[in-house]
């Protein structure tokens, strides 16, 4: 598939497949998350594959229980900001670039999934405290996304886009 393709095609999918994601693939997603650009090339930013079942429920638990789709989902991907890495940059760095590098991340990583066939969703609403306690995080890590993976059961409606020229404004 074109790159301009799979970024239009691409939809959130909140109901999987209880099939179970090859490790090649497993792998090539990883990839596509580290090789994402960053602030610096400070690389703020780090990432948790959460294959337990009882971790996951516990995640979708603190996604105040609306994101149930989160729990039967084979993958969660937990996508943190890496403060210890930020500081170079001091408060944009913190609050800004590391938000950008984990997004950047992200991005490339639901763009490579459904290149392989999968879906995902990107999940911000949860209790960042009740994440930091369920994966037992360092005090420099921030948790700001949770990214449910696995084969789609679904297939969602194009969504509408804004118009071009309210998006976009071309400057000359």
């Amino acid at each position: 598939m074109e790159i301009l393709e799979i970024i239009k095609k691409r939809r959130s999918i909140r109901k999987f497949l209880s099939k179970p994601i090859p490790e090649k693939v497993i792998n090539e997603l990883v990839e596509a998350l580290i090789w994402a650009p960053s602030a610096g090339n400070l690389q703020s930013r780090k990432f948790y594959f959460v294959f337990n079942q009882k971790i996951k429920e516990e995640l979708a638990k603190a996604s105040r229980d609306q994101w149930s789709f989160i729990a039967k989902a084979p993958l969660v991907v937990v996508g943190c900001v890496d403060y210890k890495n930020a500081k170079y940059y001091g408060e944009k760095g913190k609050n800004i670039f590391s938000i950008c590098d984990v997004a950047s991340s992200i991005q490339n990583l639901m763009l490579l999934a459904y290149s392989e066939g999968l879906g995902s969703v990107w999940v911000g609403a949860f209790n960042g405290k009740k994440v930091i306690e369920i994966l037992n995080l360092s005090e420099n890590l921030l948790p700001i996304a949770m990214i449910p993976v696995g084969y789609p059961a679904e297939k969602p409606q194009t969504p509408p886009r804004l118009p071009k020229n309210k998006a976009i404004t071309i400057i000359k």
